[in-house]
């Protein structure tokens, strides 16, 4: 079977080889006329051949209809068309079976072959009858009428309906390409929408657990070290009061710090710069009433100011935790040169920090400071979480092209010590502290020694 083009459709229904009855229907009346007109043209073949005129006019209706069958083989309408054009009938098949040749998809040789054979047929068949007829006299024009007219009907019955179909096929090949293009754009599209969806998906999950994972930063270690420090004051509070007020200030110190921090981070997530951007005040949270609880309980101990601060616990405009409380800018995350402070205000809640630095001191990227800095107070933390009261040392080496950190705490004195704290763990440090350093290229190592202790090491290589 051989298409035109417009068949090529994905589910037809039509009947037999038509995909649909518009299509039939056309054929069908196409090849009626065409019957009709070969059995008329049959009458005078019969009487020029000598057959019965029934013969004649039969031949002319069977010839006719096999123009219904031009969309299936057209090739054999227009050899049917050629092989009747002696006997002068055929002439609105011919055009139509050349027309839908041109138009099928079949390959230029074989239509170029048979648009010459059918103009050959035509042309003799012309030049005969024409010249049959100067011999008889019916013609009185000069020599140049015969094969004027013979080529120009040969001219006017293949090339009108070759070059139309060749138009019309080169059109809707055409079509179908576009069409096909615009298909395949439009899969396309849906396809880097689904990507451009998970994409957004993607880094909205990265960017929750990111979130997710700076308020454990900041919330865990400050708000541990404060229930440290608040039993503490519980325990003391009778007995030793000066040592109730400096762990009452402490509290306070450490609660100003962690609001201080959770400022910063509302501040960038609200406004979505982090550069100069205006901290929105924060309503009165838990670790605002655990710090004023704990001033005031300082203030009934002693009456008067606590470590420089006036009463009441507000500082006087001094940096807490490395920002400028209410001077409304936000500041750089912590650094290294912030590892003094951190493991001090760890041995101020009782721990024996044992800290040692290798290697020259030097500056590095803003991110790599601040996931050295991060593994070494989750690690500080844990320390208070599950081994309360363990000596721990912090190592920090500046190696060429990269920085290693380890804390290792030793086997705490009493197996039940971090119970009494009551300190809740979430299970997420570990994790947290192996996807910031995993994020920068580095290698994340965690697990317990063989002395009972646990050991946490870290190697970051330095960018440049």
């Amino acid at each position: 079977m051989t298409t035109t083009g417009e068949e090529h459709t994905a589910a037809g229904t039509g009947p037999w080889w038509w995909v649909r009855w518009r299509s039939a229907v056309l054929d069908a009346g196409l090849a009626g006329a065409s019957a009709v007109e070969c059995a008329g043209e049959g009458i005078r073949f019969a009487h020029d051949a000598g057959l019965p005129v029934p013969v004649g006019v039969a031949f002319g209706l069977i010839a006719g209809a096999v123009l219904l069958l031009r969309r299936k083989w057209p090739i054999a309408v227009v050899l049917v068309s050629i092989a009747i054009t002696p006997a002068q009938m055929g002439f609105l098949m011919g055009l139509v079976g050349l027309y839908t040749l041109a138009a099928s998809e079949l390959p230029r040789r074989i239509i170029g072959a048979l648009a010459g054979m059918s103009f050959a047929g035509m042309l003799i068949v012309t030049f005969v009858r024409a010249h049959q007829g100067v011999v008889r006299g019916d013609v009185t024009m000069g020599d140049w009428f015969v094969p004027f007219i013979s080529i120009s009907t040969a001219l006017g019955m293949t090339a009108p309906p070759v070059l139309l179909g060749l138009y019309v096929g080169a059109r809707r090949r055409l079509m179908e390409s576009l069409r096909e293009r615009a298909d395949s754009l439009e899969r396309e599209l849906q396809l880097l929408a689904e990507r451009a969806e998970e994409r957004a998906e993607w880094a909205r999950n990265e960017e929750r657990t990111r979130i997710a994972r700076e308020m454990h930063d900041v919330v865990a270690h400050r708000v541990s070290l404060m229930v440290v420090h608040a039993a503490a004051l519980q325990a003391v509070a009778r007995k030793d009061p000066e040592k109730a007020v400096k762990n009452a200030a402490l509290v306070g110190d450490m609660g100003r710090q962690a609001l201080t921090e959770l400022r910063e981070m509302l501040g960038v997530l609200r406004t979505g710069d982090g550069a100069g951007a205006r901290v929105p005040p924060v309503p009165p949270v838990p670790l605002a009433a655990v710090r004023v609880a704990a001033e005031a309980a300082a203030s009934r101990a002693v009456d008067g100011p606590v470590d420089g601060y006036p009463a009441g616990g507000q500082p006087g405009g001094g940096h807490v935790g490395g920002g400028h409380l209410g001077g409304g800018h936000l500041v750089d995350g912590p650094c290294l040169a912030e590892l003094d402070e951190l493991i001090g205000q760890s041995a101020a809640a009782g721990m024996v920090v044992d800290l040692s630095v290798e290697g020259d001191v030097r500056a590095y990227a803003p991110e790599v400071e601040q996931t050295a800095y991060r593994v070494v107070q989750e690690a500080l933390t844990n320390v208070h979480k599950h081994a309360a009261g363990a000596k721990t040392h912090v190592r920090l080496a500046h190696r060429v092209s990269e920085i290693a950190m380890q804390v290792e705490n030793e086997c705490p004195p009493e197996p039940g010590g971090a119970s009494s704290v009551r300190l809740p763990s979430g299970g997420n440090g570990l994790l947290g502290m192996k996807e910031r350093v995993a994020a920068l290229g580095g290698v994340f190592v965690s697990g317990a020694t063989e002395a009972g202790g646990f050991r946490v090491s870290a190697v970051i290589p330095t960018l440049a």
